[in-house]
């Protein structure tokens, strides 16, 4: 699944008019790069949830020939990350496991190790984390498994079970098992992924760190993000390859 649902205020005045998924870097949309790297991940269907300039969106993917299945989750309402997920579970509750990245990020993560890494160790959730600046953090015990969470602004914090843990960043790329859906049921209509994540923690289920510092990654949320993602595609001669359906 691909978040696109977001207003992306931060990008203004390209999202006035537009939505972030469908701003260009290199000669591609952000939504194109992900889908594109989803498919060599061997994905063969994506979900795209939408809501802000819903129509451009579904225009967009429907003028394209990106040789898999594309799916669309329209919400009325924005339902966040983890309402926007329950709302599209009926495309994944059969499924071993399945991708979901933000469409407003790029990274050169190797996503088939990631997926074979949650297979390999049975967790519910495996999370692309990073040891990098902001301002909220996920706790995870020696074994890199989720035991908390931290926010450095308002200086909220939850812990349990380990006497000690690292803190990361987690880099809004995840493999998720159907079993998560168990976990969100009573979060309301709009929620994040992350209270999904703890609950599930606390009640014993393993949600996996995965570090990928080694990776490149950024959150094109303001226009000089987008900028230095630009320059960091020019410079790699990335992102300019032609689709090939």
């Amino acid at each position: 699944m691909l978040f696109a649902a977001g207003r992306g205020t931060r990008l203004a005045p390209l999202t006035n008019r537009h939505p972030k998924c469908l701003v260009s870097a290199g000669n591609k949309t952000l939504l194109e790069h992900n889908i594109l790297k989803l498919k060599v991940a061997g994905v063969d269907a994506v979900v795209i949830n939408v809501h802000h300039f819903a129509e451009q969106v579904i225009d967009f993917v429907q003028s394209k020939n990106f040789g898999l299945a594309i799916h669309i989750s329209e919400e009325k309402d924005l339902l966040g990350q983890g309402g926007g997920l329950l709302y599209a579970s009926e495309h994944f509750k059969n499924e071993e496991a399945f991708l979901v990245c933000n469409s407003d990020i790029y990274t050169d993560l190797d996503l088939k190790a990631l997926v074979s890494w949650h297979k390999d160790t049975k967790s519910l959730a495996t999370l692309a984390v990073a040891e990098r600046e902001t301002s909220r953090y996920l706790r995870f015990d020696e074994n890199q498994n989720l035991c908390g969470w931290e926010n450095r602004k308002t200086n909220e914090s939850i812990s349990w079970g380990a006497a000690s843990f690292k803190t990361w960043a987690f880099n809004g790329v995840q493999v998720i098992s159907p079993g998560i859906f168990d976990y969100m049921d009573d979060l309301g209509a709009s929620f994040s992924t992350i209270p999904a994540y703890l609950k599930a923690a606390e009640a014993g289920e393993a949600i996996n760190a995965y570090p990928m510092d080694k990776a490149y990654w950024i959150d094109i949320g303001t226009i000089e993000k987008l900028e230095s993602l630009r320059e960091y595609l020019y410079s790699t001669r990335r992102g300019f390859e032609s689709l090939k359906g």
